[in-house]
């Protein structure tokens, strides 16, 4: 309640941005004091006038006495003062020393004007000045108490002058009357004007600051969007590009894009050529291009054209978006890829049912023959089920979506003794103890990591070592070390030959396999499993003991503080049963940039 008593008090601007934010009231007070400064030198000028008017009169001596003179002298002195040295104060209630200052002094000053000003010099107009100062910058109340003021006054005046005269006239009082009535009109119409017209700047303002926030919107949703956007004029002038336009046409981010000709290179002509048509047909068009640049390969674009309209005509501009054909493909050959795992797994689903059959037909068989021939033959099909199995098992774990791990419940390993345990295994199964050497040198590391899929990620990397290792003894290695204070190195080295470029590019990349026999999945499991559990996989040549080789090795973070490794070449030593006590390795660390990361 005591709100709405206190609105009705309020200036007429104040309750226009009444609820409104910082931002509003800051621009309510700017556009306050801008309203009062108009006004002060409006008063100035007045009394300027009123003083040079008094020395008239004075010098001639055809009007009042000498003092008001000094009475027009202090009036605009107060009004210089209050115009620089007086600072407007934004109230919400009427009384308040500024309108002591202002309305006070002006009421105040013309009503003794017009008291003792001799000839036929009439002041009353003047008085219209406060009223609509207290109208425009005060309350309804103010400006009607200020009306009301200037009316007694009046009235008062005309009783006197009766009075004097002794002459009981009505055409005084009813002078007055209309007089009061009119300052009355005045300052509720100017006041009603006063708050429609701050209504209408608040509501303009909002509105801009409405627009205003949708550009920034719309300039950050264009900025990142991968598909380039051009805005062009009818003589081939690019207005405006975004990251993405600018990067096709520039190789690189520039500002200077939006000031651009796209006739102004002979590799632009076909979009300037686009362009132009477009304006020409008044339609949108559509066409594959490429940008050839001396720096830099060929780019294949797909190019459409959109013109802007305004009131139902062209507003000649028009709205140029580029499409790199590269990322389309890419995106064609993800969903293909998509499309052929789930087709894969519905398949693999349907060869397990045959294959458990003839699995088991198999060792019934192997029972009961005896012939050397034949028990090769029973193992020769027992080996190629095993690897049929294993290749429908990698084919429903790179289809089965993999729920996002969490770390807090994964089990924290040894890394080490698992290691060891899983090496051991594996080199029985494939008969490779000769060729395998474990160098494992973080004793204190743990790392959080599923047992299971850190058994599959290991035998992964030696089954693709063995298919490409030389045989020799220790032509494979298994190493474990620190790789700073918070990662724990799992590598895996073989002697093979280099890899080709052509496979280094899809080294990853599910149902690629540089042989025909293999399945194309083990490193692409091997990739899913380390971001399931926040570690890196990569690739990279190295040399070690003198020979050259590949080298496949996983950052694993650890579940606790991990040793720190001192320099990235260092000479390692190894336990006298190992077949060669030192040697020298120079690892590259994919967090610093030494070696190529594999990501998605």
């Amino acid at each position: 309640m005591a709100r709405d008593v206190s609105s009705q008090f309020a200036p007429s601007w104040y309750s226009a941005f009444e609820g409104s934010n910082s931002q509003g009231r800051e621009q309510r007070m700017r556009a306050f004091v801008r309203l009062w400064r108009a006004f002060m030198r409006a008063r100035v000028f007045i009394a300027a006038v009123l003083l040079a008017l008094q020395v008239f009169v004075v010098v001639t001596n055809t009007g009042g006495p000498d003092w008001l003179v000094l009475l027009c002298s202090l009036h605009l002195s107060a009004t210089l003062v209050v115009l620089y040295a007086w600072r407007p104060v934004e109230q919400g209630r009427p009384l308040h020393i500024q309108w002591l200052l202002t309305i006070g002094v002006d009421v105040l000053v013309f009503a003794l004007l017009q008291s003792f000003q001799l000839g036929g010099l009439n002041f009353t107009p003047l008085f219209a000045l406060p009223v609509l100062l207290a109208s425009i910058l005060g309350s309804l109340a103010l400006a009607l108490a200020t009306a009301a003021g200037v009316t007694l006054y009046l009235l008062g005046a005309a009783s006197w002058s009766a009075y004097l005269l002794n002459d009981i006239s009505t055409a005084s009082f009813l002078q007055a009357g209309l007089t009061g009535t009119g300052f009355f009109l005045v300052a509720a119409l100017a006041n009603q004007l006063a708050i429609r017209l701050a209504r209408e700047e608040a509501l303009a303002a909002s509105s801009q600051a409405v627009a205003r926030a949708q550009a920034q919107v719309n300039e950050l949703v264009i900025e990142s969007l991968t598909v380039g956007v051009l805005v062009v004029d009818p003589h081939g002038v690019v207005r405006n590009a975004n990251p993405a336009a600018q990067a096709m046409l520039l190789g690189q981010v520039s500002p200077q894009a939006a000031k651009l000709l796209l006739s102004a290179r002979a590799s632009w002509h076909h979009l300037a050529h686009l362009v132009n048509e477009t304006f020409a047909l008044g339609e949108p068009l559509e066409a594959e291009t490429s940008i050839d640049n001396e720096d830099r390969p060929s780019q294949r674009l797909h190019a459409r054209t959109r013109l802007t309209a305004q009131g139902g005509r062209r507003a000649g501009l028009c709205v140029l978006f580029l499409e790199d054909l590269r990322e389309v493909e890419a995106r064609v050959r993800t969903e293909k890829l998509a499309s052929m795992g789930r087709m894969s797994a519905a398949v693999a689903h349907e060869i397990r049912n045959p294959l458990s059959a003839i699995t088991q037909a198999n060792a019934l068989l192997d029972e009961e023959v005896q012939a050397p021939a034949q028990k090769r033959l029973t193992r020769m099909i027992d080996q190629n089920a095993q690897r049929l199995s294993r290749i429908v098992d990698d084919i429903l774990n790179v289809a089965r979506a993999q729920p996002s791990q969490d770390q807090r419940s994964t089990p924290s390993l040894p890394l080490d003794q698992t290691v060891r345990q899983i090496t051991h295994e594996w080199s029985r199964q494939n008969q490779a103890e000769r060729v395998l050497g474990v160098h494992v040198h973080a004793p204190a590391a743990h790392v959080g990591f599923d047992p299971e899929h850190l058994r599959r990620l290991l035998i992964n990397l030696l089954d693709n070592a063995l298919r490409h290792a030389s045989g020799k003894p220790s032509s494979i290695r298994v190493i474990t070390q620190p790789s700073g204070n918070e990662h724990i190195r799992l590598s895996v080295w073989s002697d093979g030959q280099a890899l080709e470029a052509s496979v280094m590019r899809h080294l990853f990349e599910p149902f690629f396999s540089s042989e025909s026999r293999s399945s194309g999945l083990g490193l692409y499991i091997c990739r899913e499993l380390c971001e399931r559990y926040g570690a890196q996989i990569a690739y990279q040549r190295t040399r070690l003991d003198q020979r050259e080789g590949n080298e496949f090795y996983a950052l694993i973070p650890a579940a606790g503080p991990a040793p720190t490794r001192e320099p990235t070449q260092q000479s390692l030593s190894y336990p006298a049963g190992d077949s060669i006590a030192t040697r020298t390795v120079q690892y590259g660390n994919p967090l610093s940039g030494d070696a190529p990361l594999a990501t998605r």
